[in-house]
């Protein structure tokens, strides 16, 4: 009884190897593009010494090819569009449209048979990516950026980034509930910066940049310069201001304007009469505002600078004068 049982079970052994086959190995799906190629190869595939009887890959039903040693038929819808490595068994798919997307089937016959499948989903590249950003100045404090990133395609993720770091949600940066656009309510001067925004889908991405200006200012106007000088002397006192844009000056002098309009004023020769108070006032010509320094006050010594008179005592001299004159 013994020699029976022992036959029955190597005869089920081998058709457990035989008849239930070996499972090939893929990855779960493939990701391929419209008008592109794609290779399905098995992780697995059966050892090279074992000769193939038969290789068949099918799409769901559908034949796709069938080789065997003698001969490789490829039905018309494939015509042209399949080949296959008889060493690996991997085949290549070409010119794909949407309709190829499914499950392929790959079964190998040798002394044992072979099976294993995947998937395929098809996406249409993306292209044609844009990003569209406001079309006026912006001004601190007072403007709203809105920033759209459009394209075409099959568009999976999208992706922004501001000055090389993720751009994040807050009070005042706002996204759209298909992260398609940006909104900045209001824009602050920490909004100036590159931004940058990238379609994707698992085969093909696209990325678009564009640069915000934000535009504020001025402030921290300020005269720097000597507040001292002697007779004769080169002076040039600077204004400076934070200003975005840049500001342009204009300078007053103990009150009345000057024809000077840079941010640097320059007394070639000082007499007497360039002592007094000086005044720059910077304009931003985007935010249409104008700041005024703090008075610079400027005193012209007489002689060498080191101990001349100077001009109220000038003054009261010249009235004391014209008082004793008046008295005589």
């Amino acid at each position: 009884m013994m020699l029976p049982y022992c036959l029955y079970l190597t005869l089920w052994m081998l058709c457990i190897g035989q008849c239930m086959g070996q499972v090939l190995q893929f990855p779960d799906s493939y990701d391929g593009a419209v008008g592109e190629s794609i290779v399905f190869a098995p992780d697995n595939p059966p050892p090279t010494s074992s000769a193939f009887w038969l290789i068949r890959w099918s799409f769901g039903e559908q034949p796709v090819l069938t080789s065997t040693p003698a001969e490789t038929n490829i039905p018309p819808a494939y015509t042209d569009r399949v080949t296959v490595d008889t060493t690996t068994h991997a085949l290549m798919l070409m010119n794909l449209t949407f309709s190829d997307a499914g499950t392929y089937e790959l079964s190998v016959q040798t002394d044992t048979i072979y099976k294993g499948q995947t998937s395929l989903v098809v996406y249409k590249k993306v292209s044609n990516a844009t990003l569209i950003g406001p079309g006026e100045l912006l001004i601190e404090r007072k403007s709203i950026a809105k920033i759209t990133c459009e394209g075409n395609g099959d568009i999976t993720s999208v992706q922004w980034i501001k000055d090389n770091d993720p751009l994040n949600p807050s009070v005042s940066v706002i996204f759209s509930s298909d992260n398609r656009s940006v909104s900045i309510d209001p824009v602050f001067r920490s909004d100036s910066g590159e931004y940058q925004c990238t379609l994707r889908n698992p085969v093909s991405f696209e990325t678009k940049k564009l640069t915000l200006i934000i535009n504020y200012g001025p402030e921290n106007v300020l005269i720097e310069g000597p507040n001292e000088a002697g007779l004769g002397s080169l002076v040039s006192l600077y204004c400076f201001a934070t200003s975005v844009p840049s500001a342009s000056f204009t300078w007053k002098f103990n009150g009345t304007d000057t024809s000077v309009t840079t941010e640097k004023f320059t007394i070639e020769k000082t007499t007497l009469t360039h002592s007094g108070d000086y005044i720059c006032t910077a304009r931003n010509h985007v935010t249409d505002q104008n700041v005024d320094s703090q008075s610079h006050i400027l005193e012209v010594k007489g002689g060498d600078g080191g101990g001349g008179l100077t001009t109220s005592a000038i003054v009261v001299i010249v009235i004391g004068v014209l008082v004793a004159v008046g008295g005589i």
